[in-house]
């Protein structure tokens, strides 16, 4: 059985190579880009269930390349860069990324991130579409839209899948790592910057006031808390 296809865009051919090696060991049909040019002609051509993207490129950077290609495709993107800041990772969110790993990253990290990103797209293609009705937020999967008080907002895909969960699961106190392991997967349990990031990030696009959320609220040392605003 094929484990799925992986493009790995780096301009840094040892880079390339090692993970290309890497990946491939473990089963994963794997190609490879050392530019954004060449990285946006081969996802046309090879379809690949992943990218596995890195940040600094000369010409087209990877921020860039990210920007295109969620212009025409959903795949998931893992960005795995030296560039480390929490500005950076925004960025990167913003454009679309699904995951961002900083170098130098440990092995059976990054396994354990392309596992858990190439899972998160089959099981939405196998589980088919769903819709939650919040009240004042409604999530509508089939459109693959939220509309927060009528007007439609646009949410990244690991960005909807957080609002889903929290959405289906209103008034319930979530945890940290329920969260993480429901939306993210099991590898990610613990990644509580992430899960903080992302909260952070849904908060200014569907609250009306996200320095004193309505919606999602903070339990302090626990998790989070979806409160339907119309309630």
């Amino acid at each position: 059985m094929k484990k799925g296809k992986i493009l790995i865009v780096d301009d840094d051919a040892y880079v390339c190579d090692s993970l290309a090696a890497l990946l491939g060991s473990d089963g994963y049909t794997v190609v490879t880009a050392q530019n954004g040019n060449e990285a946006l002609r081969r996802l046309y051509k090879e379809r690949p269930d992943l990218v596995l993207l890195d940040v600094i490129m000369p010409g087209m950077d990877g921020w860039e390349v990210c920007r295109r290609i969620r212009e025409m495709s959903d795949v998931p993107i893992v960005m795995l860069t030296a560039r480390g800041q929490v500005k950076d990772r925004v960025r990167g969110l913003d454009l679309g990324a699904d995951d961002y790993l900083v170098k130098p990253v440990a092995v059976e990290e990054l396994r354990a991130r392309v596992r858990a990103a190439l899972r998160r797209g089959r099981a939405e293609e196998e589980h088919g579409p769903l819709s939650f009705d919040g009240g004042r937020v409604v999530v509508d999967l089939p459109a693959g839209e939220v509309l927060v008080g009528g007007e439609r907002v646009p949410l990244r895909p690991l960005e909807l899948r957080l609002l889903a969960y929290l959405v289906r699961n209103a008034g319930l106190l979530l945890t940290h790592d329920q969260i993480l392991e429901q939306v993210w997967g099991q590898e990610y349990v613990g990644d509580r910057p992430s899960l903080k990031l992302y909260i952070w990030r849904l908060r200014q696009k569907i609250e009306q006031d996200p320095k004193h959320p309505r919606c999602i609220l903070t339990e302090r040392g626990l998790g989070y808390r979806f409160v339907r605003p119309d309630r």
